[in-house]
């Protein structure tokens, strides 16, 4: 085959076969440098518009403070009673509305109507008395014919008082019979309340046993501790090992607090019940106190008809001796001073007995709603025994804030209010005021940190929030609902 000498001459520049192949790699790996730079660059753009938008919202959120740890709060009128007495009748229901001095409970005024016509009876029988002694005085001072009218007159009084005394006696005996019946009832409570003292005294004793051996486990469970945390140390056991012993000795270190609190919560159960027991006797004894007053009271008022029997017989004795005006006159003057004394005294006795009747009905101290109503038709209840409860109108926002919260926050900063009840709500308020102490101050056990293992706890700050305007009543608002304050620093 004939070459020409021109292709001869050039064969110098012809293109090798391994650079052929490294042109065409270099094609191909062109555009792939090409999309990972754009690759490269979409994530650095989003990087940085995730960074803007973190930045952004965190110096939105800097504006406001919020917190989970909060609760409407309510004004809540107690109603109890100053008598003890059985329910007669029940008017009002369970979150009913009332207003101010609607009747709410009737109780059985019966034993306090009957004192109140013994009252009655005793300052009718004073007037009587005085108007007794007042018609004898005026008949001493008339002739001697009209001593022997004025005789008479009072012979007739008398006659009256000591029917009235003996109506007044008749009333003691009946008080007698209401006074056992409190007494039967008072005992029959404190038998009651004795009866679950060892029950309680058992489960206390049960309580304390189980102690010993919580405290054993505890020893054990420290000791396991101090060896695991050696050998790990050492490198003989894992950290899984060494862990394991620590989360045995948190067991056994919470398993002794439990027991100990367990032991507390009996022996508080147990003093409970023992001030109870305590109590009811001292009822017990008083309703015995009681009816020795009522049985002196009822001996009293039948020397009461004694002394009025005595009193006709001297009226009658009188009449015989109504020649002798002059010594009745003094006597009568004297007669007209105790009488008045007796009239301020049965006075004063009736208007106690009208207040004590009064009690038997009990009205709304304030317009609200009826809550927590633990009473029922029937029932015998004690003096400032709790009845019921009456949310009052008026509502705001118990917050408890972080102490590191408040650095910011003042009184009137406005704040948007979100109940759980109704989360596409929000309510406006804003700081009406702060408690000026921590919760934990007010606790009924205050925390003690005079130990040596102290550990700082941060430590909340009840703030009040009002309302800008009253809720809407659509909207059911009540003290207890969970809600989330923001306030705008």
């Amino acid at each position: 085959m004939a070459v020409d000498s021109k292709e001869i001459e050039n064969v110098d520049s012809w293109p090798s076969t391994v650079d052929g192949e490294e042109a065409v790699q270099a094609e191909t790996d062109e555009p792939k440098r090409a999309r990972n730079r754009k690759l490269y660059y979409a994530a650095g753009v989003s990087v940085g518009i995730v960074l803007l938008a973190g930045i952004v919202w965190w110096i939105y959120s800097r504006q406001f403070e919020k917190t989970d740890d909060a609760f409407l709060d309510g004004n809540i009128s107690v109603v109890t009673t100053k008598i003890g007495a059985h329910v007669y009748k029940i008017h009002v229901a369970e979150n009913q509305f009332v207003k101010k001095g609607d009747l709410l409970i009737e109780f059985d005024a019966r034993e306090a109507e009957a004192s109140l016509e013994d009252k009655k009876a005793a300052l009718q029988t004073a007037l009587a008395k005085k108007n007794r002694a007042t018609a004898n005085y005026n008949l001493i001072s008339k002739t001697s014919n009209a001593d022997l009218n004025q005789a008479s007159s009072g012979l007739s009084s008398s006659k009256n008082s000591y029917e009235q005394t003996r109506i007044l006696s008749d009333s003691k005996l009946n008080s007698i019979e209401h006074a056992k019946n409190r007494l039967k009832t008072a005992e029959a409570t404190l038998n009651e309340a004795e009866a679950q003292i060892p029950e309680a005294e058992a489960k206390l004793e049960q309580a304390k046993a189980q102690i010993p051996a919580s405290q054993t486990r505890l020893e054990t469970a420290e000791t396991n501790y101090e060896r695991s945390k050696q050998l790990f140390e050492s490198g003989d056991i894992s950290k899984r090992e060494h862990e394991v012993g620590s989360r045995e000795l948190s067991d056994a270190r919470a398993e002794q607090v439990s027991r100990q609190k367990q032991a507390d919560i009996n022996q508080a159960q147990v003093n409970q019940l023992r001030r109870r027991v305590d109590a009811e006797r001292s009822r017990v004894e008083e309703a015995k106190n009681v009816v020795v007053e009522a049985e002196n009271a009822y001996r009293q008022s039948l020397s009461q008809v004694d002394i009025a029997s005595d009193e006709v017989n001297e009226s009658r004795a009188k009449m015989m001796g109504a020649n002798t005006s002059t010594e009745q006159k003094a006597i009568g003057e004297s007669e007209i001073g105790t009488a008045d004394a007796e009239i301020a005294q049965a006075e004063a006795s009736l208007k106690q007995a009208e207040l004590n009747l009064s009690y038997a009905k009990i009205v709304a101290p304030q317009d609200g709603y009826v809550s927590k109503k633990s009473v029922v038709e029937g029932q015998l209840v004690q003096p400032d025994q709790t009845l019921m409860s009456i949310s009052l109108p008026g509502m705001w926002v118990t917050a408890n804030f972080k102490e590191t919260q408040i650095e910011r926050m003042k009184v009137g900063q406005p704040v948007d209010i979100y109940v759980d009840a109704y989360p596409n709500t929000t309510f406006k308020g804003k700081i009406d005021s702060f408690q000026i102490g921590t919760d934990s101050r007010f606790s009924i056990f205050p925390a003690e940190n005079a130990s040596g293992n102290f550990v700082k706890v941060v430590q909340r700050v009840s703030v009040k929030i009002v309302f800008e305007q009253p809720p809407d009543e659509r909207y059911l608002l009540v003290p207890g609902m969970s809600v989330i304050p923001r306030v705008k620093v």
